[in-house]
C-alpha cells in the first residue's frame, strides 16, 4: 500500500532516476517542491524544460549552449593557437573556473572505451581534426582524465595529431589517478595546467 498520494510518489520516484539522488534525498527534495510556493515550482519547471528545449552543442566546439557559436567560441581575446581537448562540458567549466587558461576548449563528448563499445567514431574526433586542419592551432592540450580511458583517448589523439606538427601537450598530473578533472579543487587545476608536459 502506497504511503504518499500518487502525485508525490511519482515525483520521488522521478528524482531519484538522477544521479547521486536516492528515495531518502529524493523524498526530501519532493516535500520540499511540495512546501515551497506555486511560482518556485514553475520556475523550476521552466528551468528543467528550459535546459532541454534551448540548450545544444556548439558547432565548432561541442559545449553545451544557448547560442551559436558559444560564449568561448565568440571570444575574440582567447588565444586561437592554444586548443584544450576535454571529455566532457563540466571539465570545461572546471578548467574555465581556475582563471588560468585563455585559449579555445573542443569537448570529446566521452573517451574511447572498448568495454563500453566507444570508439573513436562515437566522439568528436573526425569534427577535431576538421579544425586543426582549418585553423591556425600551434598547440593542442589534451586534458583528459588520468584513467585507462582518458589515458587511452589521449595516447589515440596524440598519434593523429602529432603529423600535422602541432606541438601535443597533455595536463600535468596533479589530478590524482582515477580521478576526474570535475571534481577537483580549483588549485590542482590551475597546477596541472601550468606543469602540462610535450607528449
Amino acid at each position: 500500500m502506497a504511503v504518499h498520494a500518487k502525485p508525490i510518489d511519482h515525483l520521488i520516484e522521478a528524482l531519484t532516476k538522477l544521479p547521486g539522488i536516492g528515495r531518502k534525498t529524493a523524498s526530501r527534495l519532493a516535500f520540499h517542491i511540495l512546501r515551497s510556493s506555486p511560482s518556485e515550482a514553475q520556475a523550476l519547471a521552466r528551468a528543467i524544460l528550459d535546459v532541454k528545449e534551448k540548450i545544444h552543442f556548439c558547432s565548432v566546439c561541442f559545449n553545451l549552449t544557448d547560442e551559436d557559436p558559444c560564449r568561448v567560441c565568440q571570444d575574440e581575446n582567447r588565444n586561437r593557437e592554444v586548443l584544450c581537448v576535454v571529455e566532457g562540458p563540466n571539465d570545461l567549466i572546471a578548467i574555465e573556473n581556475t582563471g588560468v587558461f585563455n585559449g579555445k576548449y573542443h569537448v570529446l563528448h566521452g573517451t574511447i572505451s572498448p568495454l563500453e563499445g566507444v570508439g573513436p567514431e562515437d566522439l568528436k574526433i573526425g569534427e577535431l581534426m576538421e579544425r586543426l586542419q582549418r585553423e591556425e592551432v600551434r598547440e593542442v592540450i589534451l586534458a583528459t582524465n588520468p584513467t585507462v580511458e582518458g589515458g587511452a583517448t589521449a595516447l589515440y589523439l596524440t598519434d593523429l595529431i602529432k603529423p600535422l606538427g602541432v606541438k601535443v601537450t597533455r595536463i600535468a598530473y596533479g589530478i590524482p589517478m582515477g580521478g576526474e578533472i570535475e571534481y577537483s579543487d580549483g588549485m590542482t587545476l590551475s597546477k596541472a595546467l601550468e606543469g602540462r608536459r610535450e607528449i
